[in-house]
């Protein structure tokens, strides 16, 4: 669902305003983070096979930048669960803010072959936000990854009242796999997210998806 205030969302976010984990500026260094989402989309494809998702998360953000964590979601109504583990770093260069990180994606029930390894990197300037990620299988021994990349913006319609946009291309190396690209218009307030996705794939895949999102983080 990122936030150094979602950075590692667009990463996970771009998809995350669904149920994506990520590092939450706070008083402590220390913080856990629980959600519930009517349907986990990533990338601008449902998770979950349009069924809902519970999660939850603990973060560790040290003064210097770097931070490591852990994100667990439930997946086709609760049969399969998602482990995500993850460690970065994110500082300021100049105005631009920047974060570098690495995640490992676990499906410890039913799906191991989906298991992969993620390299991203971040950038946010203001309202702006971009960034860049290899995924790689790691059951393929690393000749199957896919390269994402985003751009979007964040604008404050009214005050605490965020309206977000977000542009994702997904470039698929496997030839029998298929690129595709995705949109998320997302609306904001305290603990709760309202998000349209649809993206370019054809079929029931291809279908705009209504999702709504309540998370919350909290001091350890």
């Amino acid at each position: 669902m990122k936030k150094l205030h979602k950075i590692i969302a667009a990463s996970l976010l771009a998809s995350a305003t669904t149920a994506g984990s990520g590092v939450v500026l706070a008083e402590s260094p220390l913080t856990a983070n629980v959600g519930v989402t009517s349907n986990y989309i990533w990338r601008g494809q449902t998770q979950t096979n349009d069924n809902s998702a519970v999660s939850g998360g603990i973060d560790y953000a040290h003064d210097s930048g770097f931070y490591v964590g852990g994100w667990w979601s439930s997946l086709d109504g609760g049969s399969q669960y998602e482990q995500d583990i993850y460690a970065g770093y994110g500082f300021d260069a100049g105005p631009v803010n920047l974060d570098f990180g690495y995640i490992k994606y676990m499906f410890p029930v039913g799906n191991a072959a989906a298991d992969a390894d993620e390299a991203y990197v971040n950038a946010s300037f203001n309202m702006f936000k971009a960034g860049i990620a290899l995924t790689t299988n790691t059951d393929a021994g690393g000749d199957d990854s896919d390269l994402y990349a985003y751009v979007g913006a964040e604008f404050e319609v009214k005050k605490d009242l965020i309206l977000g946009l977000t542009y994702g291309d997904v470039d698929k190396d496997d030839p029998a796999g298929t690129d595709y690209s995705h949109i998320q218009l997302s609306l904001s307030k305290g603990d709760f997210t309202f998000a349209y996705d649809t993206n370019d794939l054809d079929g029931d895949a291809g279908d705009p998806r209504v999702s709504v999102t309540w998370s919350h983080s909290l001091d350890l």
